[in-house]
């Protein structure tokens, strides 16, 4: 297939950036979109210009790092990881314009590469866990309910690629700080810390200036893992008793 590509070109971070348009034949339905892209580099660079920038890693949808706005959505029109969308979801002679995440908290560093520093600043704030240290404890030594730790696992799948916060009208990272913090707050190992945890995370997104939320819900349309809208209202309840007990 041949495809016009619009993409956002921006050299750094202070630089202002703009669309530029690229022709790309020959495309095959099986690619992947980065390989796409790959092969749009491929012929820049042939041509003895600059190369777009854009950030990936595993290219298997496990490190949340290929994160592109594409025809304005998230991940683009697949609810996948960027990496794990294939060409086969365009047509051919289709227009394609790809951007950046769309978040002050995210600013632009090169082209569609984003810094994403603000969420490793929340979960930091999370802090620790106290636990006891040297052996390895036995696997029955502190049962957890089957419910609790299901849904403890499925939060911890949240790889922190920020499309939540991309896809919400208000830029808000509320569904991110929910599934961190339910995570911790489901095990019994998390409640030393759960009053403080909750307190200083939700403290931290406000300072990184995230938007608040309205529960639109277009942040767990767009996720990749399928977190669920209700972990925001488990953030919630949580900062509500925080607060309530004086933490």
């Amino acid at each position: 297939m041949n495809l016009t590509l619009k993409i956002w070109r921006q050299p750094d971070a202070v630089t202002e950036g703009a669309l530029h348009t690229y022709q790309l034949e020959d495309v095959t339905e099986d690619m992947s979109f980065l390989e796409m892209l790959d092969v749009l580099n491929e012929q820049l660079i042939s041509a003895d210009e600059e190369p777009i920038a854009f950030d990936s890693d595993c290219r298997e949808g496990i490190c949340g790092m290929c994160g592109l706005m594409i025809n304005g959505e998230a991940h683009g029109p697949v609810v996948t990881t960027t990496c794990q969308l294939h060409m086969r979801s365009f047509t051919d002679g289709e227009t394609i314009t790809i951007e950046p995440w769309r978040a002050d908290p995210f600013p632009v560093l090169k082209d569609l590469c984003v810094d994403r520093r603000a969420f490793d600043r929340i979960i930091a704030q999370g802090g620790y866990i106290s636990v006891n240290t040297g052996a390895a404890p036995d696997a029955h030594a502190t049962p957890v309910p089957k419910e609790n730790a299901d849904r403890a696992f499925d939060m911890a799948t949240c790889i922190s690629c920020g499309a939540c916060v991309a896809a919400c009208p208000n830029g808000s990272a509320s569904l991110f700080v929910g599934a961190k913090v339910t995570h911790l707050g489901e095990l019994p190992q998390g409640q030393a810390e759960r009053w403080t945890r909750v307190v200083d995370m939700v403290a931290q997104h406000d300072a990184e200036g995230f938007g608040g939320c309205t529960n639109i819900g277009e942040c767990s349309a767009a996720c990749p893992q399928d977190i669920p809208l209700d972990v925001i209202s488990q953030l919630n309840r949580d900062l509500r008793t925080a607060v309530r007990k004086g933490y």
